[in-house]
């Protein structure tokens, strides 16, 4: 267990906010940035991540697109391939699945 810096796992400052708020509980990135128990503050905020789990494209559904801000999985490509350049969804492409929870 770690404390690690809000900018390795989010990426941006308006995921980070999205958190805070309690919008997004999970991020999948495609390299694992954090463990397990490793924990991150926002705004004077904690969060611990619960679980990091490797998975493909292919395997994700609309609820993790939720737990990610998006309306759903058609919602979640389309803000992917705006945020990377020449991103492709492949089914087969290894990504990994960060979730956590506020610190009571």
């Amino acid at each position: 267990m770690a404390t690690i810096d809000a900018d390795t796992l989010l990426p941006a400052e308006h995921i980070q906010q999205a958190v805070a708020s309690g919008r997004v509980s999970q991020l999948h990135r495609g390299d694992r940035y954090a463990d397990e128990g490793d924990t991150f503050d926002i705004d004077g905020e904690t969060f611990e991540v619960v679980e990091v789990t490797e998975r493909k494209l292919g395997d994700l559904t609309d609820e993790d697109a939720q737990a990610e801000g998006s309306d759903d999985l058609d919602a979640y490509r389309e803000r992917l391939q705006h945020a990377h350049d020449h991103f492709e969804w492949d089914d087969d492409a290894t990504v990994y699945r960060h979730r956590f929870e506020q610190v009571a």
